[in-house]
């Protein structure tokens, strides 16, 4: 019997499409050489094109869910994704707060692609107040950032992204990956914040074209390869890496956005084969 992956356990909403949300985290896990274990938090309605209804999921059975398999299996990285009500994101909270030595990684999704609402003000509040003060990572876009750390966003358009993240940092959390791909410009700017400012920046290609799960896949990329080991500065550089690949390789499911190849790498053997 060989030795088992590292199990990273994802608390996450389900979409039907397969291209973000929990089924994108499984098969990014899964594509990195990790065991991925699972926490249902909400039941989407939706397809590539955008959200149509969230179904949360009752508090007491994410509970159930969570400490049923942390009874059972160790695990080396927590991963939240979409988390579905105020009520479970507490319950979630007290749940990690158990296992303060599991690293956290938390991808604030807070919209679709399409813009559809996926976090109310009250589900800000209460990821603000007991999320952040446990996460070792967060990974908001530019929007994201601005609605994590201020209560209300000035109608100034010039911000500075610097101070916003600095708000989620003052919170307790270790990391801030602010991802560029809302900015505009050639290039996606990401940056990596700790407590001593800016570790690491990184520049990559802009690819055309809109993704559906590209947020998803970078998070768990990160979940991934700290479970491999990895620091977080070093984590975050090989997932970047990763997820760039994936949305090269992404290829157009429906009749919405281009769904990101979290795979590329099997089918490149399998081209090669066939030659």
């Amino acid at each position: 019997m060989t030795s088992a992956p590292p199990a990273v356990l994802v608390f996450a909403a389900t979409d039907p499409s397969g291209g973000a949300g929990l089924q994108a985290d499984l098969m990014t896990l899964l594509s990195m050489g990790c065991h991925p274990l699972s926490v249902v938090t909400a039941v989407t309605v939706q397809d590539t094109t955008g959200v149509e209804d969230v179904l949360p999921i009752d508090a007491e059975c994410v509970t159930d869910q969570a400490r049923t398999i942390l009874e059972d299996v160790p695990v080396a990285v927590f991963k939240l994704g979409v988390l579905g009500s105020v009520e479970a994101i507490a319950a979630i909270a007290e749940i990690v707060a158990d296992y303060p030595e599991i690293p956290l990684i938390l991808d604030p999704v807070l919209a679709s692609g399409r813009g559809d609402e996926l976090a109310n003000e009250d589900m800000l509040s209460a990821l603000r107040d007991l999320i952040l003060p446990q996460t070792s990572l967060v990974t908001p876009n530019t929007m994201e950032l601005l609605r994590l750390a201020y209560d209300e966003i000035s109608e100034d358009p010039v911000f500075d992204y610097h101070d916003a993240a600095r708000h989620l940092l003052d919170t307790g959390c270790e990391y801030v990956l602010l991802t560029g791909t809302h900015a505009p410009g050639t290039h996606v700017l990401n940056t990596l914040y700790g407590r001593e400012g800016v570790v690491r920046t990184d520049r990559w290609e802009r690819l055309s074209g809109s993704y559906h799960g590209s947020g998803c896949t970078l998070s768990s990329a990160i979940a991934a390869t700290l479970a491999q080991g990895l620091s977080i500065p070093e984590a975050v550089a090989e997932a970047q890496d990763y997820t760039w690949q994936t949305l090269k390789a992404g290829y157009r499911l429906g009749m919405g956005q281009i769904i990101p190849d979290r795979f590329f790498w099997a089918r490149e053997d399998q081209d090669e084969d066939v030659h």
